[in-house]
């Protein structure tokens, strides 16, 4: 149910982002100050844009490039500033779902963990309690032994010598001749 709804959100973000970067256009053009300002921005770009195609296509570098006149120079700063804001505005909502999706996977990582800690207290319990048991066992077959009640208890015996009998193993016969 969140997951939708995560996606929705971000579908909205960069929806009502898109209005919000034309806003900004609109007003790039008619404040002077940041008007002047993204100009001289632009131009900057151009030369360096220009600058670099002409090193990839191996043309000479040190030529003089013309200025952009004021026009395109305003159209083109603010159509980067739109276009920066929807991908800062994009950027944003994949960093932002990145950081959820680490949170989640280390809530799951550490509920691994507990869990695996848990069977090992439960492993060492159990250990713990087989290790009495047998101590216990060993306890009884030792006072078994000591009052003769080892056939009782159907214990491990001695090995009798040959031709005697074991008396567990003839209670339940009987001789007829």
């Amino acid at each position: 149910m969140v997951l939708p709804l995560m996606k929705l959100g971000t579908l909205l973000v960069k929806t009502v982002s898109k209005p919000l970067a034309s806003q900004l256009k609109h007003q790039a053009k008619v404040h002077p100050q940041f008007r002047q300002f993204i100009i001289n921005f632009a131009q900057r770009n151009h030369r360096i844009t220009t600058q670099m195609q002409r090193r990839i296509y191996g043309h000479a570098t040190d030529v003089e490039i013309r200025p952009l006149d004021e026009e395109k120079a305003v159209q083109a700063a603010v159509d980067l500033i739109g276009e920066l804001f929807i991908f800062g505005v994009g950027g944003g909502v994949v960093v932002f779902e990145v950081q959820r999706s680490s949170r989640s996977e280390t809530r799951k990582e550490e509920a691994r963990k507990q869990e695996l800690e848990e069977f090992r207290r439960k492993d060492e319990e159990l250990e713990k309690k087989m290790a009495d048991l047998q101590s216990r066992l060993a306890e009884v077959e030792q006072l078994a032994k000591a009052r003769g009640l080892t056939g009782m208890f159907k214990l491990r015996q001695q090995p009798h010598a040959k031709g005697s009998e074991n008396p567990a193993d003839t209670s339940g016969q009987s001789t007829s001749s």
